[in-house]
C-alpha cells in the first residue's frame, strides 16, 4: 500500500495540514508522498492504493486563478500557477483507487468547502471510491492553523490506513 497526497496551498497552511497527515500515515508504517499539484503525477502509479486530495477553501469552493491572484495580493505564495481543480482536470481516473478530500478553512455555517468541491469534480471525472475528510480550521485568511489542528490531521492519516474510526 501506498498513498499519494496532492496538494495546493498559498499560505502553507494546507500543507502543514498535509504533512501532518502524512506523518500520522507514516507512523502506521506506511509509504506516502507528498506533492504539490504542479508536481504531481496525471497518470496515479498503481501501488497507489490511497489518494489524498487538499486545498484551502476559496470563496466557498476550491482556488482558481482569481482567488489565487487575490491571495498573492495578501501575501501568499504566487507561484502556485497549477491548483486542485486544475489537477483534478488533467488526472487519468481510477475507478478502483480510494480517494479523499480534505481542506483547510476558516470554519463557520458560511465558510464553504474545497473538500467538497474536489470530491464533485473527482466524481464527474471519473474516480470511484470518493470520500469528502475533514475541513481543518484556521485563524484568518492567512493562517495560522487553529491550536491541536494539526494534532487532529496526524491522528486522521493514522486512521485512514489502519481502519480505525478518525476524529
Amino acid at each position: 500500500m501506498s498513498v499519494l497526497i496532492v496538494v495546493e496551498s498559498l499560505f502553507g497552511n494546507t500543507m502543514s495540514v498535509a504533512r501532518a497527515v502524512a506523518a500520522g500515515i507514516a507512523s502506521r508504517g506506511t509509504d506516502v508522498t507528498v506533492l504539490r499539484c504542479a508536481d504531481a503525477p496525471t497518470e496515479i502509479p498503481a501501488d497507489v492504493s490511497l489518494l489524498l486530495a487538499g486545498a484551502p477553501t476559496h470563496n466557498l469552493h476550491l482556488p482558481n486563478r482569481a482567488s489565487r491572484t487575490q491571495a498573492a495580493g495578501r501575501g501568499a505564495d504566487s507561484g502556485e500557477a497549477v491548483g486542485l481543480a486544475e489537477w483534478i482536470g488533467t488526472a487519468t481516473p481510477r475507478k478502483d483507487l480510494r480517494v479523499v478530500t480534505f481542506d483547510t478553512t476558516t470554519g463557520g455555517a458560511f465558510a464553504g468547502s474545497a473538500a467538497k468541491a474536489a470530491a464533485k469534480l473527482l466524481r464527474r471525472r471519473g474516480f470511484g471510491a470518493l470520500e469528502q475528510g475533514p475541513g481543518f480550521v484556521v485563524t484568518g485568511t492567512p493562517g495560522p492553523l487553529r491550536d491541536g489542528e494539526e494534532e487532529r490531521a496526524r491522528t486522521w492519516g493514522a486512521a485512514l490506513v489502519s481502519g480505525a474510526v478518525a476524529p
